[in-house]
């Protein structure tokens, strides 16, 4: 009994404290007096925006921004209105549809609030980057779209990725503007504003080409700004070309090549069945994801949530006239129409329009595009149009970028049917499409058809993508594919020359010249009245290569050649034994020592410590040099000794006029000390100084004893090498 009456107590206790305490629990939890209303009523309050009040009722956006969220608004004022108006041919805010209520008014609504000085900063995921944006995301996006696509009615989305989709993003739309914080920090100024609105002022805060009249009107629930100009949302670069028939040719090229592909996707469809009611199927539209971008993707890269906020793309597009030209002499010069090309050339060509930035106008030339080649426009006389759009920077120009793959010798590949061999290897990641197609460097490029390499044995399995090479010299045996594909990739590459003064140009007279380039030297070949040796075709009964034609490029010269610059597969020392079987031969001498030597196998001319594949210069003196040698000497008076400090005499000289990882010419590409095959007493290398000028060439050893090569018997190629007649012998230590 006594425990119940405790409990009324307390109970009755707690009833009197409550009430007491009424008041001030109110107080406390009680709205701030001077707490700005939410956005709707503030703009209310305001006076000046009476349309666009109009317009947030119409829109059904007048319950959300009369309470919570967290918005910043781009707010037209009624004079923005009037002007709008007259624009349209209406007479007042009524005249305006919902549709087109909700689109002024989302493109106004920015996510989050922002005060003026936040603006300038991109929210990246480490923290704010001060003065590193110029867009946000605003609440609109386009939605479903009903498009006729091959003759059939579609509900389609945009791909919200660059070549992919991400479920639950609604692909919204972004607006631009511009600040003395973001163009200082970027170096930029007025002139690249007006370069885009050449009749709007810059006023140093900028909404698109709105002035932003008041700043940072604060409300419960955001941040106002208010601008002279009613937006609306601005297209993407994808639909402002559909919008364009000037660049129709280029859309063309973009969408209609294989570059274009939509896909049903369920999880969208159901999302589209449960908004609408209807029942139609959706498809995303995607682009090739080989692409720099895709053109209908609103959300910048999304390697980072906010990254739209710092940068967007930009796409070069040339007018239907000058594309039109392209196409007709460029594209089509050796194909009957675009439906027959090959899908990556217009990979590459819509590549070379694209930059995965904002190219502002004061820096264009600066910036490369998705080939990694500078933007060839002046951007005084080569653009026709510059619009800010969604999702970048859109540029009609009055020329195409003269990309490096359509005006280098690499395009005469490329751009032929009668060369796709040669096109693939020089496309799989061998490099040598970046080499011969930088039209900074000269080449000249000697370039075989496809039915000459299939005649050579040579296939490609595209099922498989794999190589193919049966040897017709050698049974049919055929080879891996890795193997087929370095072999042709050899061949190729002793067709690829470094001209810089068209040393090539002239192929009537004789001479010899290292392919490849400075970075990677490839082997040397040979020319004499039109035709053309690499050290395969040197081999008794090699067969020369000839001229068939040729082409000017913008880098070079192409010749189309009807044999292969084969590469040797015999061991050097049969080649010295086929120069030392001539009559009167100087390298006679020389080969009876080596023949002879511990070092030889008679049967397949290998030498000991030579291996195929690896770059040699074998460095022979002369009969008088030898018999010079054996009077000093460095070689026993024998060419078949038997003692073996004799037979080890004769090894170390041989050894000693044989310089590794080097092939050295007159063409004075080869200067320095290099290493020989011989060693000393202790095992270290012996080095030899080589000298060459354009027209000289000699070898200097320790002792600094010279010996010069003999221009009328040097050069011979061999296996990655080069066989050279010497006036002298070189010493060591012993």
């Amino acid at each position: 009994m006594k425990k119940k009456i405790h409990q009324l107590l307390v109970f009755s206790f707690l009833i009197l404290l409550s009430s007491c305490s009424k008041d001030a629990y109110d107080d406390y939890y009680e709205r701030p007096d001077s707490l700005e209303p939410p956005i709707y009523q503030r703009l209310e309050s305001l006076g000046n925006f009476k349309n666009l009040l109009v317009l947030i009722e119409k829109a059904g956006y007048k319950d959300i921004l009369g309470k919570a969220g967290y918005w910043t608004m781009m707010a037209p004022n009624d004079e923005a209105f009037t002007k709008y108006f007259q624009e349209q041919g209406i007479t007042d805010v009524n005249k305006i549809d919902a549709e087109t209520a909700a689109k002024i008014v989302r493109y106004a609504l920015i996510y989050n609030a922002f005060r003026t000085e936040q603006l300038s900063d991109y929210q990246s995921a480490t923290g704010w980057v001060t003065d590193n944006a110029f867009r946000r995301r605003t609440a609109y996006y386009d939605g479903f779209v009903n498009k006729t696509i091959n003759g059939e009615s579609k509900v389609i989305v945009g791909a919200n990725r660059n070549g992919a989709y991400a479920i639950g993003d609604n692909n919204n739309k972004y607006i631009s503007y511009f600040t003395d914080e973001h163009f200082a920090a970027k170096s930029l100024s007025a002139v690249d504003f007006n370069y885009f609105y050449p009749n709007a002022q810059y006023s140093g805060f900028n909404v698109m080409d709105s002035k932003v009249t008041q700043a940072d009107i604060v409300a419960e629930n955001g941040i106002i700004h208010e601008v002279n100009k009613v937006n609306l949302p601005l297209p993407t670069l994808e639909q402002y070309l559909q919008q364009n028939p000037k660049y129709s040719k280029f859309r063309e090229l973009l969408e209609d090549h294989g570059l274009v592909s939509y896909y049903f996707n369920q999880d969208v469809t159901n999302t589209y069945r449960n908004y609408t009611g209807k029942s139609d199927n959706v498809y995303i539209k995607f682009y090739d994801p080989t692409l720099s971008f895709s053109p209908n993707n609103e959300n910048y890269l999304k390697q980072a949530d906010n990254d739209g906020q710092s940068d967007f793309y930009t796409m070069l597009v040339p007018e239907n006239g000058p594309l039109q030209e392209f196409i007709d002499k460029v594209l089509l010069k050796n194909y009957t129409s675009l439906n027959v090309l090959p899908q990556y050339i217009f990979r590459d060509f819509i590549n070379a329009h694209m930059v995965q930035n904002a190219v502002w106008p004061s820096k264009g030339p600066a910036y490369s595009n998705a080939l990694n080649e500078n933007l060839r426009f002046n951007f005084n006389s080569d653009i026709v149009e510059a619009k800010i759009l969604s999702n970048g920077f859109f540029y009609g120009t009055n020329k195409i970028q003269k990309s490096n793959l359509f005006y280098s010798v690499y395009t005469s590949a490329y751009l032929d049917p009668k060369f796709t061999m040669a096109t693939r290897i020089m496309n799989d990641g061998s490099g040598l499409k970046e080499m011969i197609s930088n039209i900074n460097t000269k080449y000249t490029l000697f370039l075989p058809s496809d039915a000459k390499l299939t005649e050579m044995g040579f296939g490609y399995n595209a099922t498989l993508s794999t190589w193919t090479y049966v040897n017709p010299a050698v049974g049919g045996a055929s080879a891996t594919s890795a193997i087929a594909r370095a072999r042709l990739l050899r061949i190729l590459y002793n067709g690829i020359v470094q001209t810089p003064n068209g040393e090539l140009n002239d192929l009537s007279g004789s001479g010899i010249i290292r392919s490849g380039d400075i970075d990677l030297p490839g082997e040397y070949i040979k020319w004499n009245n039109n035709k053309l040796y690499a050290a395969g075709n040197e081999v008794t009964g090699g067969v020369p290569v000839g001229i068939v034609g040729y082409e000017d490029q913008q880098n070079g010269r192409t010749y189309y050649v009807d044999n292969l610059l084969q590469y040797s597969e015999e061991m050097q020392g049969l080649k010295i034994k086929r120069l030392s079987e001539t009559a009167n031969s100087q390298y006679l001498s020389f080969f009876n020592y080596l023949k002879n030597s511990s070092l030889y196998d008679a049967v397949t001319g290998k030498i000991q410590g030579v291996e195929l594949g690896t770059s040699y210069t074998f460095v022979i003196p002369n009969n008088a040099a030898i018999a010079k040698a054996v009077t000093k000497g460095a070689l026993p008076t024998s060419v078949s000794p038997t003692l073996q400090p004799d037979k080890d005499l004769v090894t170390d000289f041989i050894k000693a006029h044989i310089l590794v990882n080097k092939t050295a010419s007159d063409d004075g590409l080869t200067t320095g000390e290099f290493e020989t095959l011989k060693k000393d007493g202790f095992g270290e290398k012996i080095y030899v100084l080589v000298q060459s000028t354009p027209g000289t060439l000699s070898f200097r050893d320790s002792y600094l004893n010279w010996a010069h090569y003999i221009p009328a018997q040097s050069n011979n190629l061999a296996d990655r090498s080069l066989i050279h007649l010497v006036d002298n012998y070189l010493t060591y230590q012993q």
